[in-house]
Order: C-alpha cells, then sequence, then structure tokens
C-alpha cells in the first residue's frame, strides 16, 4: 500500500519516529492521564494511527537495521546495570513464581488454539512455536523460533501483524484492570495504595516526571555509558556466532541448543547481568545508562506499533489475531487465578503477565509509569528470565505440534 512517507525516506521516517517518542515523553511528564497509560504506549498507539491512516509504512529500513539492529541490542546492557541478582533475588521470588504460572498458561493456550484453529489456519504449529517463544520471552525469541521452524515470509508477516494489534489492546486491558474497582477488591494491592496516598511528586509532578528527574550526568558518563553497551554487544554477536557454527544441527535437541547459544541476545542478557552482579559499584556510578537505554526502549515501542495495520488484519491474518488474543487470554486467566490461590497482589499479577506477554521493558515500563518503583528490577529481571526459557518452550511447543 502506497504511503505518504515511503519506506525509503529515512530522515523522515527517523523525524516522524523521534518526534512521536519526544511528544509522548513530554505528555507522560506533563499529565497525569498520560502518565498513568505511560509514554511508551503512546508511543505504541500513536505509530499504529499513523500506519493506519497510510502516513508511514509497516516495513522500513529504519525499522529492522537502525531499530531492531542497534538500538534494541544497546537498550539490554544499559538498562540490565541495575540487575544485581544477589539484591534482587530477594525480591523476584514471588515475581518469579508467578510469572512461570503465566508461561504455563501459554504454553497451554498455544495448544488449544492450535487444536481449534489449526484446520483453517495453514502453517499454524509453526505460529504457535513463535508465539509461544515471544509470549514467554520476548521477539528475540520469535525471530530465533521463526529461524528454527523455517517459517515463510507471509506467515511471520502475518503473525507480526496479529501480535502487534493484539498487544496494544492488551497493554491497555492491562492498564484498565491496575484502575478498575473490581479488581481493587478482589486483590490486595499494596502499592496502588502507597502511590494513591501519596499522590503525585510535592512539586505537582507527575510519577513519571518524579521518578525521571534531573539527574547528575556528564558527557564522560555518555560516552562511558554507549562504550559498555557497545562492547557488550560485540562480544555477545562474536560468542553467538562462534558457538552457532560449532554447535551442529540434525535433530530438535541439537537445533534448539544451536539456536539458544547461538543468539546474541541470550548473550547480551549474561554478561550484562555477570557485571551488574559482580561489579555492582561501578555499575552504580554509571549515570545516564537508565535514561539513554530507556530512549532505546521508547523508540522500540514505536516500532512495535508500526507492523499492526488493521487493514491487513483483515485481509490476511483475522485468525491469527484470534489465536493470539486467546494465547493472551488464558496467559491472564492462569495468572489472575494462580494469584487469587496463592494470594498475589494485584501488582504482582499485572507485571508477570506483562513480563510473559510484552518482556521486560514493557513490565519495567509499566511498573514506571504507575508509580510501582519497587517493582521496577524485579519485572526486569523477570522478563530477562523469559528470554532464557522462551526459546526452548517454544521448541519443544512446535515439535510436539508437529512444526
Amino acid at each position: 500500500m502506497a504511503t505518504l512517507v515511503s519506506s525509503q525516506n529515512t530522515w523522515m521516517l527517523m523525524t516522524i519516529m523521534c518526534g512521536a517518542v519526544a511528544v509522548s515523553i513530554y505528555l507522560e511528564q506533563k499529565y497525569t492521564w498520560a502518565s498513568r497509560i505511560s509514554g511508551a504506549v503512546i508511543a505504541l498507539v500513536m505509530a499504529l494511527v499513523l500506519v493506519n491512516t497510510g502516513i508511514i509504512p509497516t516495513s522500513a529500513p529504519l525499522y529492522d537495521d537502525v531499530v531492531w539492529g542497534y538500538a534494541v541490542p544497546l537498550a539490554i546492557p544499559l538498562l540490565l546495570l541495575q540487575a544485581n541478582l544477589q539484591k534482587i533475588w530477594r525480591e523476584t521470588g514471588r515475581l518469579l513464581f508467578i510469572f512461570l504460572i503465566g508461561s504455563v498458561g501459554t504454553v497451554c493456550g498455544a495448544v488449544l488454539g492450535t487444536w481449534l484453529l489449526g484446520p483453517f489456519v495453514p502453517g499454524l504449529p509453526k505460529v504457535a512455536a513463535m508465539m509461544t517463544g515471544s509470549y514467554i520471552g520476548g521477539g528475540v525469541n520469535f525471530t530465533a523460533l521463526a529461524d528454527a521452524f523455517k517459517a515463510g515470509g507471509t506467515l511471520v508477516s502475518s503473525a507480526t501483524v496479529a501480535d502487534n494489534l493484539n498487544m496494544a489492546v492488551y497493554f491497555l486491558v492491562l492498564l484498565a484492570i491496575a484502575g478498575n474497582a473490581f479488581f481493587r477488591r478482589v486483590y490486595t494491592h499494596p502499592h496502588i495504595d502507597a502511590v494513591l496516598q501519596n499522590g503525585v511528586s510535592e512539586e505537582g509532578k507527575t510519577l513519571a516526571a518524579a521518578y525521571w528527574g534531573r539527574k547528575d550526568i556528564s558527557l564522560k558518563d555518555i560516552a562511558i555509558d554507549l562504550a559498555y553497551a557497545v562492547i557488550v554487544v560485540t562480544i555477545s554477536k562474536l560468542i553467538a556466532a562462534g558457538l552457532a557454527g560449532i554447535i551442529p544441527k540434525g535433530n530438535w535437541f541439537l537445533d534448539m541448543c544451536n539456536t539458544f547459544f547461538g543468539s546474541q541476545y541470550v548473550w547480551i542478557t549474561v554478561i550484562s547481568m555477570v557485571y551488574a552482579t559482580f561489579f555492582a559499584k561501578k555499575a552504580a556510578t554509571m549515570h545516564g545508562a537508565q535514561e539513554v537505554g530507556t530512549y532505546f526502549i521508547y523508540l522500540f515501542f514505536f516500532v512495535i506499533g508500526v507492523p499492526a495495520s488493521i487493514m491487513e488484519i483483515l485481509r490476511n491474518a483475522p485468525l491469527l489475531f484470534v489465536f493470539c488474543f486467546l494465547m493472551v487470554v488464558i496467559n491472564m486467566a492462569f495468572c489472575f487465578i494462580g494469584g487469587k490461590l496463592f494470594h498475589f497482589d494485584l501488582e504482582d499479577i499485572i507485571l508477570a503477565s506483562n513480563a510473559n506477554i510484552g518482556g521486560p521493558t514493557t513490565a519495567a515500563g509499566m511498573a514506571i509509569s504507575q508509580g510501582w518503583t519497587r517493582l521496577v528490577g524485579p519485572s526486569m529481571l523477570v522478563g530477562t528470565f523469559g528470554y532464557v526459557i522462551g526459546t526452548y518452550l517454544g521448541i519443544i511447543v512446535g515439535s510436539l505440534l508437529g512444526a
């Protein structure tokens, strides 16, 4: 479909993308309603609107080569500087437990959805494998599983469109649940209570503005942060490429090992968390890393909304949207029912489900936007754990379903 801005007009697309992110951050820090929604979701919705009104294309080199190729990998080590395992482990026990319950729900949703819709959607077992990885881990797992099961470009594209539109709706539903009186009656919610008692900051700022207040950041800090991130990504890519070349393929187990250990994101996460854990004092002095990493993630959120063409969904992937929707609903059912049975707080349940479906960045972003600051680190950590197990579980599901 022809768009007002072509996919090759990189500078204009970058202007729109960076402008949308700037507006999203401004609104988040200026208005309470926007802070509640979060700037990340606002950026995603703006991209969705721009795509479906024919202003920007659903795919472009800027999205894949710049954002996916550079911004996302660099964001992970910067954001994981706070992931000190020794410090956070005590706080993640409950969140990790409900996250694993949600992961079981994701697997059940994939199996049930394939059983119900498999006869009507060619290649659905491959989609089930990809979405299992994505809805336990994230985009890296989706990509790895698409390659592992040799999913065709059309199938991958249709699944991506269905997934992104589904995600946009899902985030809004989670935010609505956090503010819903019924859910607040059924579940305990100490973090929400604390926010309501404290309100906005003393200066009248929104929660986001208070959290992202001005900090002591120097040119040296930015130089060290970016150098660190680039070094981590470079080493990770070298390790992943080396292991991918060493580990043979031939059966599902070897293919799984090759895919897992050959993923740069696995090693980016491992190296980042090792550094944050064993060099905690040095990591604490790297000012500005969270700000730079979060900005990159806002660009990522914009790009997430780009493939969500509603017309393309209606033409090519209506049943795939239903399939993804079913997986999300069952994940949420497991999280909320399991959370009630084991007496989890509403905030834990929401963030665990978010970490499943959206990944660590969306979960941390929601925790920040809602003012649940004590849950930012744990939600990031359990979401990152999803990266570790997502590909493994996706390959198991795909293999069982005949992908």
